[in-house]
Parts: structure tokens; C-alpha cells; sequence
């Protein structure tokens, strides 16, 4: 039988320094599934869909693991192509696979270097990827968290994507400040990984639509994308845009995180963007009720004895981007948040968890 133009491995595809083909690939497959650690026993897993005979793989969904869709491998072969067209990665470029591969991002990582003739170095997704790791690599992705713990080190990518959570202020200054070639991607499971970037040029500027993918609106000014490469027609999100054309895009926010209150349909993530040049450590804005049965802004945040509570409050009443109605009337502490593992904050299940303190301001 012919082997599948997809589950063909380029001849200068290098894991971990070696050269394979798509037996011996296998055979590293299998003895990640019987004696690696977990995320090897994931890689393990993949390779052996990847390479099997079918022209389709099943992908779990962003909305549940076990909610799996059914994908065709040639859409994915194309989005690994497009993102090496837009980043111009070149055979032999030096490819840093920090990421878990039960994701979609760490399973786009592989296929790019399969696809593309990568040579990558295959390690534990941890949030310090180069601890002991002095190497220097053409490209990577990484997490808002893994970037945030290595922003010394960065310097030693020379093209770097970031995405799976929200970018805060502080680390998108502390990318330009240290001139990191770093993009902010944007994109799902849905649209097999990112679909557009952000340079990180200043932290307002703009998403550009990867090649042959072109963007639109619906009626709620929610992002829709087509990508017929992708195989995907007319894909409705829930994320609110400013639409410059039909590939350029500033996110505003997602619907699905709306705050309403005396009238005003509120953003947090609009707020989160304000604030967050002012306070560098994890906090969302959402809203409690009061015994009064009103409903109010707050301020969450993890509980950390070192936060000096009066400056806070300062900055949050000096804060002259924020409109009247934006200014939070309480912060509420939780010891832990509730997050994914790429740092983002899963908000619904933090705000169901009993506060650790609230404090009116």
C-alpha cells in the first residue's frame, strides 16, 4: 500500500537530534507509550495516529476531552505549511517542542517539523523550559506562563509564537523591552491551532490572518472565519472584534464573558487590558452580589500576603483609563485560581469556589 502523502516524514525531520523514517519513528512511538513520562506517552499516542493509514484523525474539542471531532490530516498539513510561510521557517530551522502534545498546540508543533524538515528538541512541558537548556533555536511556542518564566532566556529564540492564554501587560512590556521576536497567536482547536498573529511591536496592535485565511462578522460583531485550505467555511466565535479588513482584526473580547450591569454591556477583558499596565499579577474582573441583591464589579485575585492592599486600592482609583462604571467596588480573594494548563484562568469555576475574603473599597 502507498504510503499517505500526510504521514510522509520529510528527510530532514531531526527528533532530539536524531534522523527517522516512519518505521523507526514508530518504534520511538511505541517505547515512549511503554516507558516515557506522561507527556512522551501522549507524543507516543499521536505519532502512531499521525502515521496509520487514515486520511482522518479525531482531535479532542476545546469545550470537553472527551468531546472529539474528526479532522481531515491534509487541513492540518496545510495549517503547518501556512504558519511556516508567514514565520519563512526553513528546512533544518532548530525547533524548541515544549508543549504538551495532548493539545492541539503541542500536536502542531510535531507536524510542522514532520511537514517542514524541523529539527526539534522534544521536552517536558514544563513552565521553565530552559532550565539546564543553553541551546539557541530558530523557533518555538510557548504559553503566556512558560514565556513569563523564561523572558531572560528568550533572547535565544529567534521567532517566537505565544498563545492558549491571555498576554498580559507586563509580559508583552517585558517582550519589547528585551526585543523579543515574539507573536501573540490567535486561534482553537476548532481552526487546528492559530489562525492569525499579533507582532509584538506594542500591545494594542493588530491580528494578521495567516495565508489563505480571511475573516468576517456576524450580526453580534463576533469574528467568523473562513479557511478553505482548512477545510473550514463560515466558523462563528463567540469573540467580539474590531474588524479592519478581512484580514486584520483587534480583539475585543468574548461575548461569552459580558458583564451587564446598570445598563452597560461591560467587557472584562477590556478592563483586565486597562488595568493590567498597573498590577503585574494574575486577576480577573467579574461581578458578586451584595446582600442588598445588587450586583457589583470586583477585582479577583489570588491571595498573596506580600500584596500591599492600600496601594492597590490607589491604583485602582487612579486608574484614568477606566471609565466611571469600569472601577471595581470590591476584590475578592481566592487562595487558588482555577486554570488550564496553558495559564489561562477558567473563570466560571474559580468565581463557583468559596472566596477566601472580600474587601469593599
Amino acid at each position: 500500500m502507498q504510503t499517505p502523502k500526510f504521514s510522509k516524514i520529510h528527510n530532514r525531520f531531526r527528533l532530539n537530534g536524531y534522523f527517522y523514517d516512519r518505521n523507526t519513528l514508530k518504534e520511538v512511538a511505541y517505547n515512549f507509550i511503554k516507558e516515557g513520562d506522561e507527556y512522551e506517552s501522549f507524543m507516543g499516542d499521536f505519532i502512531l495516529d499521525w502515521l496509520d493509514n487514515s486520511d482522518s484523525i479525531y482531535l479532542s474539542t476545546s469545550i470537553s476531552k472527551k468531546s472529539k471531532i474528526l479532522v481531515k490530516k491534509q487541513s492540518l498539513v496545510s495549517s503547518a505549511i501556512s504558519t511556516g510561510d508567514f514565520l519563512k521557517l526553513s528546512v533544518g530551522d532548530k525547533a524548541l517542542h515544549c508543549l504538551p502534545t495532548n493539545y492541539i498546540a503541542g500536536k502542531m508543533m510535531l507536524i510542522r517539523a514532520l511537514i517542514l524538515g524541523l529539527e526539534i528538541d522534544f521536552i517536558s512541558p514544563s513552565k521553565k523550559p530552559f532550565y539546564k537548556n543553553e541551546k539557541i533555536y530558530d523557533f518555538a511556542a510557548m504559553t503566556p506562563i512558560q514565556a513569563f518564566h523564561s523572558i531572560s532566556e528568550l533572547g535565544r529564540i529567534k521567532k517566537l509564537i505565544i498563545g492558549g492564554a491571555y498576554l498580559s501587560n507586563a509580559l508583552q512590556q517585558g517582550l519589547i523591552k528585551a526585543n523579543i521576536n515574539a507573536y501573540e497567536t490567535y486561534g482553537m482547536m476548532e481552526t487546528l491551532s492559530h489562525v492569525a498573529v499579533r507582532k509584538m511591536t506594542d500591545p494594542i496592535s493588530e491580528f494578521k490572518c495567516l495565508p489563505g485565511i480571511f475573516v468576517g462578522q456576524d450580526n453580534r460583531k463576533c469574528l467568523t472565519i473562513d479557511a478553505p485550505k482548512l477545510d473550514i467555511k463560515n466558523l462563528i466565535t463567540n469573540d467580539q472584534v474590531e474588524l479592519y479588513s478581512p484580514t486584520k482584526f483587534r480583539l475585543i473580547g468574548s461575548i461569552d464573558h459580558i458583564i451587564k450591569l446598570d445598563g452597560f454591556n461591560i467587557h472584562p477583558e477590556q478592563i483586565e487590558r486597562k488595568l493590567s499596565e498597573k498590577i503585574s499579577f494574575h486577576f480577573f474582573i467579574d461581578k458578586i452580589s451584595f446582600k442588598s441583591k445588587t450586583e457589583k464589579l470586583t477585582l479577583v485575585i489570588e491571595y498573596n500576603s506580600k500584596i500591599n492592599f492600600q496601594k492597590l486600592y490607589d491604583q485602582l482609583k487612579s486608574c484614568e483609563k477606566l471609565e466611571k462604571y469600569e472601577i471595581p467596588e470590591s476584590i475578592t480573594l481566592y487562595k487558588n485560581f482555577i486554570q488550564t494548563y496553558s495559564g489561562k484562568i477558567k473563570r466560571k469555576e474559580t468565581m463557583n469556589q468559596k472566596p477566601y475574603k472580600i474587601l469593599n473599597l
